[in-house]
């Protein structure tokens, strides 16, 4: 009986000891888990599609997958060839949409094709606007997955537009400062051109994106909105319009993004969590999210968190990834209306070869302010073992707000071959520096050098 005790004993300490060994990515991984579809499959093609890249497939896509998803779920097939659809994709529970190899999905380029208007969210706003490409609301369990390319179509009409600093933006905005009720925020027609995301899965849990390669996208690419469970892998983005991020998980928990290869218009990743006001009414944070084994070519930035941050991001780790061109590589970003917090953020085994502005970049005071007093938490960083090989403005620029500085940020093994400035160092406190390189020379600590406004964004 003893003996059987102590082993007892033996083995309740050997598991405690494992369990202590588990890493935070592994606890993440844990609950993020592909979904599973019954092995019923259904062709687009045995219900009256016609790939010859002309002929609408709106109906039949509508049809199919409703029939899919009544029918318990299972496979929508898109078979080799080129089909054409006038309106968007709405997915439903249990349905995989799967792309054959060879199989081309183009959309209208006609904006009037994307209404009536439906519920989404526009920079971190609610309202009615045209609808996503793809678009999902409030379903389990779907995806998009196979070796097709889907084509957004959008240099035809809503890459032209420029919603930036217009009147609907700003009208917008000011619903969403107001708390103006979201059925009152009607967008989504002629005269307010605010251009959907390519994909945009609202209020869903249990989804993949697998395979694809998406093209000429109308603004975000890949857009999660106030999910659970999101597996973005192997998907290929070649896609320059403004605007157009290729990942933007919001107000989103449990993400993997891994295996992919972005060359986008806008940011590579751009972690979220709403705009302002609304994202404090809603208050759903983005929180425990992966990004690894990815390649990324930016117009912009490369790994990157805000600036529409407002319910608080945590719990993110990027690693193993490579970054050709960006403007800033690994980009922290908020403004004084945000309120919010960035924080429990871990960034491993980054290159990059060439940053226009900066290599690693905490921005507390990012444009665009409406004169609001709301500074974002910036908490608990650690960056490791990343190398530039030339950032055009500045190797570390790390600027927080008079009264409330950036806190907890470790840097250590960071090599910068070249750059005109080593760092821009304000209200920055416990940031600390091991193993800093920058233009050959050892940085032992951090200088505070005032706040310098950079030329490049």
């Amino acid at each position: 009986m003893l003996i059987a005790f102590f082993l007892i004993l033996a083995a309740n300490a050997d598991a405690q000891r494992k369990q202590k060994t588990v890493s935070p990515v592994d606890q993440i991984l844990k609950n993020i888990k592909v979904p599973e579809f019954k092995r019923d499959t259904f062709n687009i093609v045995n219900y009256g599609a016609i790939a010859d890249g002309k002929t609408d497939t709106k109906a039949i896509f509508n049809k199919v997958i409703s029939l899919c998803s009544v029918s318990g779920g299972g496979e929508v097939i898109v078979p080799q060839g080129k089909f054409y659809i006038a309106g968007p994709v709405v997915l439903k529970s249990h349905v995989n949409l799967h792309f054959n190899d060879g199989a081309e999905l183009v959309f209208s380029g006609e904006p009037k094709d994307y209404l009536p208007a439906v519920l989404t969210l526009w920079e971190g706003t609610e309202l009615y606007n045209y609808s996503p490409l793809f678009y999902a609301y409030q379903c389990s369990d779907i995806a998009i997955t196979g070796h097709g390319i889907v084509n957004g179509s959008a240099s035809k009409n809503f890459a032209k537009w420029r919603p930036q600093g217009s009147p609907e933006q700003n009208r917008l905005r000011q619903m969403g400062h107001d708390l103006v009720p979201v059925y009152q925020r009607v967008f989504g027609d002629n005269n307010a051109q605010l251009p959907p995301d390519m994909i945009q899965f609202f209020g869903c849990k249990n989804i993949l994106i697998s395979g694809i390669t998406i093209l000429d996208a109308p603004y975000w690419v890949i857009h999660p909105v106030l999910c659970n469970n999101v597996t973005v892998q192997d998907v290929t983005i070649n896609s320059h319009n403004l605007n157009n991020d290729g990942c933007d998980p919001e107000s989103t928990t449990n993400v993997l993004i891994q295996r992919c290869n972005f060359n986008s218009g806008d940011d590579g990743i751009a972690i979220k969590a709403g705009r302002d006001q609304d994202a404090w009414r809603i208050g759903q944070p983005t929180e425990n999210v992966i990004v690894r084994d990815c390649v990324f070519r930016s117009k912009a930035n490369g790994l990157c968190i805000g600036s529409e941050m407002s319910a608080g991001v945590r719990n993110v780790y990027m690693y193993n990834v490579q970054i050709k061109k960006c403007l800033s590589a690994i980009y922290f970003k908020s403004n004084l209306d945000r309120g919010g917090f960035i924080e429990d953020i871990h960034v491993h085994n980054v290159q990059c070869d060439t940053a226009v502005a900066g290599f690693i970049r905490f921005e507390n005071n990012y444009h665009g302010s409406r004169g609001g007093h709301y500074p974002c938490n910036f908490n608990n960083f650690t960056i490791d073992n990343v190398t530039c090989n030339y950032a055009g403005e500045v190797g570390i620029y790390a600027v927080g707000v008079q009264g409330n500085p950036l806190k907890n940020i470790s840097l250590k093994k960071v090599t910068v071959l070249n750059t005109p400035k080593p760092e821009v160092i304000s209200n920055a406190e416990n940031l600390t520096y091991k193993g800093v390189t920058i233009n050959g020379t050892n940085l032992a600590k951090p200088t505070n050098t005032g706040v310098i406004t950079l030329h490049t964004d």
